[in-house]
């Protein structure tokens, strides 16, 4: 519960780590890149990303339920940013909690998990499709099946994911921007995406949803490939995803994640990867799209920089993974725009 503290106004105290913060933040893209792009920031609060959200209406879900027991021991699959939302939730109720990921998983991430009392399991066999979802995923049900104690949230198929932003995420942006034309937002599970796209649809909106993935995505029919930045894009279609909900579908590579990535941070902005890749896609989109630059748009930031330091802000991992030419590498203050 919060609480204004000596009736000072605008102050706000919390109790619960993943309760939620007031003040929604903004950042005005317009003078960088060109097009009226407002960069909603959900990395302020204590788990640092925007699967704050949908691990608070997963957890509230199983509670509400009955499913969430005394002895439960929380079990789930993430490249990382859920896990460590789950983590937090689960350090403040006193909950075991085991996070299942993989070697993508930035080291920095994992010990933040271990510092919050979660037990982080990295499986690193490759599925079929060169990623590791579905090989987290064999080993979440293969615990949960020897002992009755795992209970599993299973951020890929549950609807409270979705539910989450459409009872939140969603009529925030609609209230802050009555007269919005686009938003753009990432998919990793689908949850933020699906509870955006559904909102405006069910509430006989104009408002185009404009899925960002990553290239080597199968999340909408495309071709698997190798992805080495967590957050969005998956190796398994997620089940929660409905593609005709949305207007369109931009896929970014990550190379372009890594350029825009530090192309904000030329001017000050210390984004993660996932906001790289949508900032990257709604640009590409409003550039081909509005030429005239006259739409109104908003994409989510779902993450900040701080886990991303050991690879997308690293040049040593870039030029590893890009080659030592690759123009993230030339980034600087005025190649921003277009």
């Amino acid at each position: 519960m919060s609480e204004a503290a000596g009736g000072t106004a605008g102050l706000r105290v919390v109790t619960a780590p993943y309760e939620p913060l007031e003040n929604q933040v903004y950042v005005d893209l317009r003078p960088a890149f060109g097009h009226d792009l407002k960069l909603r920031v959900e990395g302020f609060n204590f788990a640092g990303s925007l699967k704050l959200r949908a691990a608070a209406g997963l957890v509230a879900a199983a509670e509400q339920s009955g499913r969430l027991k005394d002895d439960s021991i929380l079990i789930e699959s993430s490249s990382g940013n859920l896990g460590l939302a789950l983590a937090v939730i689960a350090a403040s109720k006193g909950l075991r909690f085991v996070c299942v990921t993989d070697p993508r998983c930035n080291p920095s991430t994992l010990n933040l998990l271990r510092s919050l009392g979660a037990e982080p399991v990295v499986v690193t066999e490759q599925d079929g499709n060169g990623g590791y979802l579905q090989t987290r995923l064999d080993y979440v049900r293969a615990r949960s099946k020897e002992d009755p104690r795992y209970l599993w949230l299973n951020q890929y198929a549950n609807p409270a994911n979705w539910i989450a932003h459409y009872e939140t995420t969603a009529p925030e942006i609609a209230k802050e921007f009555p007269d919005l034309d686009a938003l753009f937002v990432g998919v990793g599970t689908g949850g933020t995406a699906t509870g955006c796209a559904r909102y405006f649809r069910d509430n006989g909106g104009e408002v185009k949803v404009i899925a960002v993935d990553a290239e080597g995505s199968v999340s909408f029919g495309g071709a698997p490939g190798p992805r080495s930045i967590p957050g969005l894009g998956a190796s398994v279609r997620p089940p929660l995803l409905d593609p005709d909900l949305f207007a369109d579908v931009v896929h970014v590579a990550e190379e372009d994640t890594v350029r825009r990535c530090r192309e904000l941070a030329r001017s000050g902005f210390l984004f993660g990867g996932s906001t790289g890749t949508v900032v990257s896609g709604a640009l590409r989109w409003l550039g081909e799209k509005d030429p005239q630059r006259r739409l109104r748009a908003v994409a989510i930031a779902p993450d900040l920089a701080d886990r991303y330091a050991d690879t997308v802000y690293d040049d040593a991992w870039v030029a590893q993974r890009f080659g030592a030419g690759s123009p993230a590498l030339r980034t600087n203050r005025r190649t921003g725009h277009g």
